[in-house]
């Protein structure tokens, strides 16, 4: 597989889809609902999504066919193509709509290229907001703006990032308590919680405010994020040997059997080296 010629063609079409992205940044977008899982933010959409999958697609179903590859993209069904190609697009044309909606930080494109197995090769993140781009390749490391990122650790407290302020999510207490035993075992002064993105910029978060962490408790209703909300930065924090896993600790399964949503296993970040 041919990942230099593929990652060019996903930088393009991420940065495409951001530059139609930017251009709806100030109108006054209405949110449709959808099928989704348990949470608001799965169940919405704009005109901006979809014209942001509209040129993605348009620039990576030529390589599907040159190349083989399936395709699972959030605004358009599962056609379980991802099953039986060696590889597959997984495309969030606009994760964070509601950061998206309210003019806020936090949404992103996001383009990953996953393997059968559930591994991902590449990683191609673009913030419309910074107009910054962030792209990593098996093997071959982590890129910003198109040079080596080095991540480093300049704050003495924990950051806690997540979609949701803490003292508004479930189980907050034992969350609470979990990051309290990091500060302690890192000897750091306290946390700092920075909520409101939507899962692939709260994950760069976790890059750019080590040490730092994001996570998900499993739980049963349908949500959680899902597999297009971590392909992407899952490639990134592998190629920085950083922990991308399910809450557990176990492998990220990002090309399971029984759907998209994550929720079965939940999932954590950790930025903490």
């Amino acid at each position: 597989m041919n990942l230099s010629k593929l990652t060019d063609i996903a930088i393009e079409a991420a940065m495409a889809a951001g530059s139609i992205i930017q251009q709806h940044m100030n109108d006054d977008l209405k949110a449709v609902e959808k099928d989704g899982g348990e949470s608001y933010a799965s169940q919405v959409v704009t005109a901006a999504d979809l014209a942001s999958e509209k040129e993605i697609l348009s620039q990576l179903l030529p390589s599907c066919e040159a190349f083989g590859l399936g395709l699972l993209s959030e605004e358009i069904e599962d056609d379980g193509s991802r099953f039986e190609a060696d590889y597959f697009w997984c495309i969030d044309p606009l994760d964070g709509t509601l950061p998206f909606i309210n003019k806020q930080p936090g949404f992103s494109v996001s383009i990953a290229l996953v393997a059968k197995d559930g591994t991902p090769h590449i990683g191609v993140v673009f913030d419309p907001t910074t107009n910054t781009l962030y792209h990593a390749v098996k093997g071959k490391g982590v890129f910003k703006n198109c040079e080596p990122w080095k991540i480093q650790h300049t704050n003495n407290y924990l950051t806690y990032v997540t979609d949701r302020e803490l003292k508004d999510t479930p189980r907050a207490s034992e969350i609470e308590s979990l990051l309290s035993e990091y500060v302690e075992k890192l000897n750091l002064k306290g946390i700092k919680e920075l909520a409101g993105g939507g899962a692939v910029m709260n994950a760069i978060l976790v890059l750019e405010n080590g040490p730092a962490c994001m996570l998900k408790y499993p739980k049963k209703e349908s949500g959680g994020g899902s597999i297009w909300d971590f392909a992407a930065t899952a490639c990134m924090f592998r190629e920085l040997g950083l922990q991308a896993t399910n809450f557990a600790g176990g492998r990220l399964d990002l090309n399971r059997k029984d759907g998209t949503f994550m929720n079965q296993e939940g999932i954590f970040y950790a930025n903490l080296r």
